[in-house]
This record gives C-alpha cells, structure tokens and sequence, in this order.
C-alpha cells in the first residue's frame, strides 16, 4: 500500500468531517459569516458521499488544483489534482470494501478567507485493523468554494499488545528469589518484559561461592496454542520448552529439554504459590535419554527482597 496516499485519505476524509462540527461551537472570525461554516459544511457531506461511492474524481475535485498533502512521518507528498486522482482510484482498486468513520475536532477561521482545521480520522478496509490518524488541514476559499488547500498528517502509533490478561495468573513470580539447598544457592530474577508479554527469569547457580551455571527463561502466551508456554536457555548450552497448565492452586509444567550433549530429557515441574513471600517448587517424571530418575522434592523458594 502506498502509505502517503493512503493516510491522505484518513486526513481528507475527516478534514471535512470536522469542520461540520467545529462550525457549532467556535466564533468565527472577523469577516465570516454563517454561511462560510454552511458551505465547508456541505464540502463534508459531498466528500464523504464522494469517498464511500469510491468516486476519485469527485474527491480530488475538493481540493485547489495545487493543493498538497504531506505526511509529517516520511516527508512525503502528493501535490496536485490529477496526482490526488491517480491516488485516490488506486486505492479504491485495491481496497473496495474501504470506507470512511470520522470524529469531531476543531476549526479556526483566521481570516475571511483562510479557516485551519485539526482533527482524528478513521479509515475501515475491510478486515484488517482500522488504521486512525491526527491530522491538520487548510481551507481556502475560491470563487465562492471552500476548497482543501494543504493537508498534513500523522498516523496514530499503533497500540501496544500485550498479553497481561493471559499471564496475571502468574505475577506472583515478579520479584528476587533464592532458595539454599545442599550447599547449592539458586537465585532468580523475575520480571515483566516490555507491554507484559512475557516474565522473564534469569537465573543463576552457585557452589561455594562460585558460579556454576545461569540461563534465562521466558513464560509467555501462545495464541496459536491458546496455552502459556516457556522456554528456557542455560549457560552450557542446554535449552527446554514448556507447558503451563492450572490444576487446583498449582501449575504444571511439562518440560522437553535437549541437554548441551544432545541427549533428550523430559520432566513435569510443579509450583506453588504459598504467600507473597514464598513459593514451592518440586520435579517430577524426570526421564533422561530414556532413563527413569528420581523425582526432586518439594524446595521452598523464599522471596530475597520485597516488591
């Protein structure tokens, strides 16, 4: 899609969407009257009839044969009627369900002639995202029309996703833990990531003061699986992925691993939220290159500073 072009038309279609608006409660300026707030009124109406019949030409007719429209974000510009056309009956080819939303902003009349109006504009294609838009735009009058003379714009950022609603089961891992077991210190560090799409874990293991292993787990949510999953990297080049799954006041996590000498692993990790100080956490069905092993027993892992 040709990204001028199209945000041209979020611009264009609410520039005069606007101004109908606008005309209710502003003053005019010096000069106007109420029929020069009536006309750019009857320019919304025509160019929304013009838009939703895809009528290019009708379009490009409202603005002033040198009118230019300019994106703020690229520097882009479209200058010109018959430049406006060829845009306009593109888009319109490549999009035939599109059609145009529009909400109200504000318009000044700064001079008998000249009225500058600011507002949103929202464009529909059919099943993709609605794609909004700020923009600014200058009306001239010229030979008793009001006729778009400058229009620039700025797409709206696109709204962060995050998938917090599918991982706030979970926040109680937030936060420094550590747990002392048979000489061994583990330590994690648990955080959100950027928009809360995943917690991120790293952790470390150490012997005697010394470090002997650390890695990194991420817990996000699988839309496609409709399921949290985890994946775990470690220092001697070993890596896991899992399953999260509720069962009562727990979670599940049934791990595939792939040791840093290529032999396979499987096991189920069990947690436990016990306060918003401590949790549980216990292995079992451990099988090692097709080797039954001992199940870990429960540990209680303490939080090592407060939230």
């Amino acid at each position: 899609m040709k990204r001028p072009f199209l945000n041209a038309i979020f611009a264009y279609s609410l520039t005069l969407a606007v101004v109908t608006a606008g005309s209710a409660r502003e003053p005019p300026a010096s000069g106007t009257t109420s029929n020069d707030r009536a006309a750019i009124g009857q320019a919304v109406q025509a160019y929304v009839r013009a838009y939703n019949n895809h009528d290019a030409k009708a379009l490009a007719e409202l603005w002033l044969p040198d009118g230019v429209y300019m994106n703020r974000g690229s520097g882009e510009q479209v200058t010109g009627r018959e430049a406006l056309e060829r845009d306009f009956a593109t888009h319109f080819a490549r999009w035939p369900d599109a059609k145009l939303e529009v909400q109200t902003g504000s318009v000044e009349f700064v001079s008998p002639n000249v009225a500058v109006e600011q507002g949103k504009a929202i464009v529909l294609l059919g099943e993709i995202e609605p794609i909004k838009s700020h923009y600014s735009v200058v009306y001239i009058e010229s030979d008793g029309r009001w006729l778009i003379d400058r229009v620039s714009e700025e797409q709206d950022p696109l709204e962060p996703q995050s998938n917090y609603d599918h991982l706030k089961q979970l926040e109680w891992m937030i936060g420094n833990w550590v747990d002392h077991e048979g000489g061994e210190v583990v330590k994690t560090e648990c955080q959100w990531s950027r928009n809360k799409n995943f917690l991120v874990r790293a952790f470390s293991v150490s012997v005697g003061g010394e470090l002997e292993l650390s890695g990194m787990q991420l817990v996000g949510w699988d839309a496609a699986k409709q399921e949290i999953r985890s994946w775990v990297f470690d220092s001697e080049g070993g890596f896991a992925e899992g399953e999260w799954s509720p069962v009562g006041d727990r979670w599940l996590v049934n791990t595939t691993a792939t040791l840093p000498d290529g032999v396979t692993a499987s096991s189920t990790s069990v947690f436990q939220s016990l306060d918003d100080n401590s949790f549980s956490w216990q292995k079992v069905n451990r099988v090692v290159d097709g080797e039954i092993l001992p199940n870990i027993s429960e540990i209680i892992i303490v939080r090592e500073t407060t939230r």
